[in-house]
């Protein structure tokens, strides 16, 4: 099988398309036939060298994908095979960047009926970001306020919908350009924050959901009412402003499971979440997807995915 392989850190260069044996699913795995695989910012700081996580080289890149189930390892039961499904490979956020991928069982669920692989595959660690930001670490309520930054984002894009989806009031930072987008997605408010600052328009809400960062985040403090939460998904809050404004500042990481993708998959069944992919191309263009991820080549709005296999 084919593969995008790092054998060192580096820019994009540094990725090598090479033939590599068909992996065997170990305990709890299952071997997937890639039909189509996400790529995301995480992608690129691992091929830089970049990760949170121990990445030892050398590795797969890729962590989001959609195919079918062909093969299933021990402890896994049997009937997944010939399932078609979606998620993330494993917590290293490795492997999918390939003709077949081993992914852990727990990190994967039933691909969404409504949507082709491609769609499916932009789906899984910016939708369950989204979810869990707002809803697990934020917890939020129906007729509360949140802010998203970021809002026309991958993630920002989800965040809105699915706050729309609790009955959340929500204010959205974003581009001109972006204002009917995340009005469409169901934000009640839209700030401009080239030309508003949002600390001027906003006042006592609730949470304030961060996927930009810098200075955004620093002046996001005083938004909040006392005992709000401020949740970021890019940087660690500073702690300090966070104590001065009397309220509750987190940095996470995603942990996509199971359970997460079978609730967004009914979600977007239901009609209740629609995806964004921006641009398609081939396994064989990957290194093309990273230029355009590090600004090296015009990049359009949405999730870039890489078609691997029918579908």
């Amino acid at each position: 099988m084919m593969a995008w392989r790092v054998h060192e850190f580096g820019p994009p260069q540094v990725m090598q398309f090479e033939a590599l044996s068909r992996p065997e699913p170990g305990p709890g795995e299952v071997l997937v036939k890639v039909a189509a695989a996400g790529v995301g910012p995480w992608d690129g700081w691992i091929r830089a060298g970049k990760s949170a996580l121990p990445q030892p080289l050398p590795l797969t890149l890729g962590s989001d994908l959609s195919g079918e189930i062909v093969a299933v390892g021990p402890g896994v039961s049997q009937g997944r095979a010939g399932e078609q499904v979606y998620g993330v490979t494993n917590p290293r956020f490795v492997g999918s960047y390939a003709e077949y991928a081993l992914a852990s069982a727990e990190m994967v669920s039933g691909k969404p009926n409504s949507l082709s692989h491609a769609e499916a595959a932009s789906v899984p660690v910016i939708a369950v970001t989204a979810w869990q930001a707002l809803f697990d670490h934020a917890q939020l309520r129906a007729g509360q306020t949140v802010v998203i930054h970021g809002a026309a984002g991958n993630v920002g894009s989800y965040a809105v919908q699915l706050a729309r989806h609790a009955g959340v009031q929500i204010v959205a930072t974003v581009s001109t350009a972006d204002a009917s987008f995340v009005r469409n997605l169901g934000a009640n408010t839209v700030i401009d924050y080239r030309s508003q600052r949002v600390e001027k328009e906003v006042r006592d809400a609730d949470a304030v959901i961060d996927l930009v960062g810098g200075e955004t985040q620093s002046r996001s403090f005083q938004v909040l009412r006392r005992g709000g939460k401020l949740i970021s998904a890019v940087s660690r809050p500073d702690q300090d402003l966070a104590k001065h404004h009397g309220v509750e500042a987190t940095f996470f990481l995603v942990d996509v499971t199971s359970r997460y993708l079978t609730e967004i998959a009914r979600l977007v069944d239901a009609g209740e979440l629609r995806t964004n992919v921006g641009v398609v191309l081939p396994l064989a263009d990957a290194r093309e997807a990273h230029l355009m991820l590090e600004g090296a080549r015009p990049r359009p709005k949405g999730k870039i995915v890489l078609a691997v296999g029918a579908g």
